[in-house]
């Protein structure tokens, strides 16, 4: 049986990664696996001060066990792209990997008092996200879906932890037998 595989780092949130893995049973019909994985501190760019997520992506795919259908990496390192600031995670489309930021999720990141329901909130969200991608959803129109694009914390906020009926209905299950 193929999995989909949660990796922690380990920076990852325990709270949030069980919040992550609750998300992702719901939404998805495929079994979960458990994984830890060493820090993405190779990934670091000491120019930009954050960690390259192309860079972890490439060292996750290299870790996938042999029943991965997928794997979402998460960790409380701040991710870049070159072409961006910062990404709150990154996806392969319709790939086998992916990883998420809890990073700029927390309200303190932005000088405001700690609020651990908001946070959980957002890690759900963006790992739905993430692993919708894995599935092979696209950004979505519709602001409260999981799959809309979100370039700050409002939006996340205003996302609800779902997919949109018609991105619920796009979700390619992965083969049983694939390599």
């Amino acid at each position: 049986m193929r999995r989909l595989y949660v990796a922690t780092t380990p920076s990852a949130d325990s709270a949030a990664v069980e919040a992550i893995r609750d998300s992702l049973a719901g939404a998805f019909d495929v079994p979960l696996g458990a994984l830890e994985v060493p820090e993405v501190d190779y990934a670091f760019d000491a120019v930009r001060q954050q960690f390259a997520s192309t860079t972890v992506l490439e060292s996750l795919s290299r870790a996938c066990p042999p029943d991965a259908a997928k794997l979402l990496a998460v960790t409380a390192r701040d991710l870049f792209i070159p072409v961006l600031t910062f990404v709150f995670g990154q996806a392969q489309l319709n790939g086998r990997v992916a990883v998420v930021s809890l990073a700029r999720l927390r309200q303190e990141f932005y000088g405001l008092p700690p609020d651990p329901a908001i946070f959980l909130h957002r890690a759900a969200k963006e790992a739905l996200h993430e692993t919708g991608h894995l599935f092979g959803l696209v950004h979505c129109h519709d602001p409260a879906c999981a799959m809309s694009l979100s370039t700050g914390v409002r939006q996340i906020d205003r996302k609800q932890a779902a997919f949109c009926k018609p991105c619920a209905g796009r979700i390619r299950r992965p083969a049983e037998h694939s390599t």
